[in-house]
Order: C-alpha cells, then structure tokens, then sequence
C-alpha cells in the first residue's frame, strides 16, 4: 500500500461492520456512512481495490470503507466481538466536532467504551495487529469515480 491511512479509521471500519452497513457482493460492495447520508462503493479486482469514499478518493488512502472491506474478506483479521464494541458512533459527527483531529475522536470514544482497562488494552493491541498487516498487505488502492450517493 503506498499510503497509510491513520489508524483510526481501523475503528470506522470496525463500526461499520458492527452496524451492518456493510453490503458484500462480487466483486463489489456498498457502505452506508455512519450517519447514513451516503453510500460509498468499493470494487476489486485480483489486489487492485477502488473506492469513492471522501478519504480514499481525496487523501489517497484506504477508507474505512475499504479496511472494512478487507476484514470481511479475511484479508485483516479482526473479532467480532472488538467491532460491535463500537456499534453505534456517529463518526461524521465526532470527526466534524474534532476538526478532523481523528485521533481526538477515537479518545472520546474510547473514554465512553463500556469496558474496563484491560479489554481496552486488548482493543488498541488488535487494532496495531490489524495496522501492522495492512503496512505488509501489497495491494493497489485507487479513487474511482465518484459514485456515492446520498439518501434521501
């Protein structure tokens, strides 16, 4: 991958999936945002993967979209039981209110996590696995044309 998304978007993805907002197909999937006003597309072919989400198409990494993606391919591990963990946030949201500052973000929801210290430990070292196996993965990521559409 020749950009590193910030880490923090393993905990989107995490979200998205706890949600169900994640919709696999061939070839293809559908992720509704956190506040479902947009649905982003992800496609692949072989190890060339696509997205039109905000972070994938602008800043040139993967998304969450796409990280959530890979996870429900088995090609990042993760638990399920550290996803729903985050079942609920509204990241568009919580972004905005940081200005961005996603590492702010993920602090407030952390502080909120209704788990003790040592479950929170094991949630930040799964997410530094998961991180460290995105660095190795050697696969393409690419913006492709702008096709998330809002809902109505």
């Amino acid at each position: 991958m020749e950009k590193m998304p910030p880490k923090e978007k393993i905990y989107e993805a995490y979200s998205a999936i706890a949600d169900s907002r994640v919709e696999m197909g061939a070839g293809r999937a559908r992720v509704l945002s956190s506040d479902s006003s947009k649905t982003y597309t992800v496609t692949w072919e072989g190890e060339e993967y696509r997205s039109d989400d905000n972070a994938t198409y602008w800043q040139g990494y993967s998304g969450y979209p796409v990280i959530a993606v890979l996870m429900l391919q088995g090609k990042l591990p993760f638990r399920a039981e550290t996803a729903a963990m985050f079942s609920g946030i509204g990241w568009k949201k919580l972004n905005e209110r940081h200005k961005r500052n996603y590492e702010a973000a993920v602090k407030e929801v952390f502080e909120a996590l209704p788990c003790g210290r040592d479950e929170k430990e094991r949630i930040l070292s799964d997410t530094e696995k998961i991180y460290a196996e995105l660095k190795r993965m050697t696969i393409t990521v690419k913006r492709s044309k702008r096709q998330s559409s809002k809902r109505k």
